[in-house]
């Protein structure tokens, strides 16, 4: 029987060349693994202001300044000479009337000044002379039949949702661009967050619903931040008081000391809070607070109050922040999905005031890493991923859960450009 012969492979033969080549290799594979652990990346690394521009620039380039017909989809530049029943709502969500849209369009006034570019404080100004300019053919719509005309939030100003951030952001459009009707309606929302909105006895705003005098964290971000705007627009003390009062109340019906979280919401019939520590309804507490110490005087006498306030939630929020930089959609339930909105709330809120000196310049890491995290949401178009749609209350903590998160959502955009903006500001 005849062997079957094997044919083996010589063996490579060593030399100085083959060793430099695998030491390059090693060294080289040493390297990559210490800057991915170290947490560098492309997308980490990208200028902030490039990310920024990236969001704004999406919607800038995506708003249609048109209406559509409901029922045969066909598209208007103007209301002018139309038919006065005809079915019409704007074809783009920037150009609606939501809370929302209120803070984007403060985010994008703000990335004009900070970047001295017209483009974006000319879209805001376009925005609201666009709806402003339409409100008639709405309005006679609206007197007609309340509940399906485009706009009906502006007609109706009967919750602080309807008025509260569109009329802050306003504030900042009529500085600047002074417009008489700007000013009427800034004026109708103010007094309605002063006199029009239910308080409780010690005069915090609150809600009908879900049950009698329900207390909503969002609603300190939705009176705030129009509050200090009108003390520093008007020069009243009165304003400044109240905003001070509601934070000051919201904080005692809503912070649990247990946590260092606030909850969504105080039932005052039942003298107790509601389940959830919502991620962004703790965000809106956060922005509320900045905004508010971005218009208080320097000598006003409960600053500080306000500003240990805000340091006290960071340190809060911080205990929760995920490896990746976010925040859960329920902050203190890691099972529950990332979400972006709170995210670049708090992102914004710490950065903000590290910058503007109210804090240590420690905790920008915690903002820094929190911006990591935005940029690996923020597609390469400058859609923002993973945002929680609009959220009402719910005795059930699965609702907070079972909440979708879809892309671009108008919850996120203005806070995702206000946190860009103060971390491109740390990092020059």
């Amino acid at each position: 029987m005849m062997m079957k012969q094997v044919h083996r492979l010589p063996k490579p033969i060593k030399t100085n060349q083959n060793r430099f080549s695998f030491m390059k290799f090693y060294f080289l594979t040493l390297i990559l693994s210490v800057l991915s652990l170290s947490g560098f990346s492309q997308k980490t690394t990208v200028n902030p202001e490039e990310v920024v521009r990236r969001v704004a620039d999406y919607v800038v380039n995506n708003t249609s300044f048109k209406f559509v017909n409901k029922d045969n989809k066909k598209e208007y530049e103007s209301t002018r000479g139309l038919a006065s029943d005809l079915p019409l709502k704007v074809a783009s969500q920037y150009n609606d009337w939501v809370y929302g849209n209120g803070v984007l369009n403060i985010g994008l006034v703000r990335l004009g000044n900070e970047l001295n570019d017209k483009k974006y404080t000319d879209y805001s100004l376009h925005n609201f002379n666009f709806i402003f300019d339409n409100l008639p053919y709405f309005k006679a719509q609206y007197e007609k039949n309340p509940r399906n005309t485009q706009y009906f939030r502006l007609f109706r100003m009967g919750a602080l949702d309807d008025c509260g951030a569109m009329a802050a952001s306003l504030v900042d459009v009529y500085n600047y661009a002074n417009n008489k009707q700007f000013r009427e309606y800034i004026d109708r929302a103010a007094n309605y967050v002063e006199s029009g909105q239910i308080r409780l006895p010690d005069s915090t705003l609150v809600r009908d619903n879900p049950r009698e005098y329900t207390i909503w964290a969002d609603d300190l971000y939705m009176s705030v931040p129009l509050l200090a705007r009108m003390g520093k627009l008007t020069g009243n003390n009165h304003y400044f008081d109240d905003a001070v009062r509601q934070v000051e109340n919201f904080t005692r019906y809503l912070y649990d000391a247990h946590t260092g979280l606030y909850f969504h919401c105080w039932y005052s019939k039942e003298n107790m809070n509601g389940v959830a520590h919502w991620g962004r309804c703790n965000g809106w507490i956060a922005m509320a607070e900045v905004e508010l110490l971005n218009n208080l005087p320097e000598n006003y006498p409960q600053r500080q109050i306000i500003i240990d306030l805000l340091l006290r939630q960071i340190v809060g929020v911080s205990r929760y922040q995920d490896v990746s930089g976010l925040w859960h959609q329920v902050l203190d339930k890691s099972d529950s999905y990332l979400e972006t909105s709170c995210t670049a709330m708090f992102v914004y809120a710490i950065a903000r005031a590290v910058n503007q000196g109210w804090i240590d310049k420690g905790y920008m890491s915690i903002a820094k890493n929190g911006w990591k995290g935005l940029v690996s949401k923020i597609n390469p178009d400058g859609q923002v991923q993973d945002v929680c749609i609009g959220t009402g209350i719910d005795d059930g903590i699965s609702f907070y859960y079972n909440r979708p998160a879809q892309l671009n959502d108008i919850h996120a955009l203005g806070a995702v450009i206000l946190a860009g903006i103060e971390i491109n500001k740390a990092q020059k």
